[in-house]
């Protein structure tokens, strides 16, 4: 009988393993892939044409994890997560569905001025400058996690705009919301929501002052239309350092700090994204 304790035993760990933080997700959020064994090694991911890493967790034994965002504009579907690692020289496949549901976002009107919204010959050569340097820096993927704290938000105030709402400019639908919009007069202290290294900070057009900071592992924050900068690219940042005072700079309607999260790349819900990483930390 203690025998087939154990043998029972064994078999719930292994089927336990491999987990995904859920089954099924809103697009545009984040999806935490953990594996806990003993004796692996190279454990990789494979989800459509995406190849992505794990890594070991620092905060857990024998754990691994890898970070899965999704896309906005993923098709809602079932999908299926591939994991393999080696183990006795050996590379073992696991799978698990996904299921990609609808965020259900809500639309809003935004009216700015043409010169704002359509830019000039020159606007647009710096806009397509800056955004071909962040997504160099966002695509850029460090090995070594930078935070042992949870994710905090970066500032306490209330929401006037959330993550993923349809932006319709002008009359004309041009984009979705692609961060969390906090409520803040021009002059309020906003602070790093985790430790990192500032990889952005500068003044550009469409997001005016902005510090994006590393986290390291591919996760990125990011902190628009500032007023004051206090930190230049290379900085080392702890989590509730003043990063700088909120303001209203870039294209915008009036001030507010617009606060955004990019994981290997892509935009993603940044609370919600908190909240995942956040679970890197809690044991069972």
């Amino acid at each position: 009988m203690k025998k087939i304790v154990i043998l029972l035993f064994i078999l719930i760990f292994n089927l336990c393993a491999f987990e995904l933080s859920t089954s099924k997700v809103k697009n545009a959020n984040t999806v935490l892939v953990q594996i806990t064994k003993k004796n692996i090694s190279d454990v990789k991911l494979s989800f459509e044409k995406q190849n992505i890493n794990f890594f070991k967790n620092p905060f857990k034994k024998d754990s691994f994890y890898a970070l899965l965002p999704i896309s906005y504009y993923k098709k809602f579907k079932t999908y299926r997560v591939i994991i393999s690692y080696l183990e006795d020289e050996k590379r073992i496949f696991k799978g698990r569905d996904l299921k990609i549901i609808d965020g259900n976002y809500k639309s809003e009107v935004i009216n700015v001025s043409k010169s704002k919204f359509k830019p000039s010959k020159e606007r647009l050569q710096r806009t397509k400058k800056e955004y071909i340097d962040a997504i160099k820096v966002y695509k850029s993927v460090s090995k070594k996690i930078l935070w042992e704290e949870n994710f905090i938000n970066p500032l306490n105030s209330k929401i006037t705009s959330d993550f993923g709402t349809k932006r319709v400019y002008n009359g004309s639908l041009k984009s979705y919301h692609s961060g969390t919009d906090f409520r803040a007069k021009i002059g309020t202290p906003i602070i790093a929501s985790n430790s990192g290294i500032v990889k952005i900070s500068a003044h550009r057009f469409y997001s005016g002052k902005s510090i994006i900071i590393d986290h390291g592992q591919g996760v990125y924050s990011c902190y628009f239309h500032l007023s004051k900068i206090n930190y230049k690219v290379g900085d080392a940042i702890k989590r509730g350092d003043i990063l700088g005072l909120s303001g209203d700079t870039g294209r915008i309607t009036g001030p507010h700090l617009h606060y955004s999260f990019r994981i290997h790349g892509i935009q993603v819900d940044p609370l919600q994204a908190q909240k995942v990483l956040n679970k890197l930390k809690i044991t069972d």
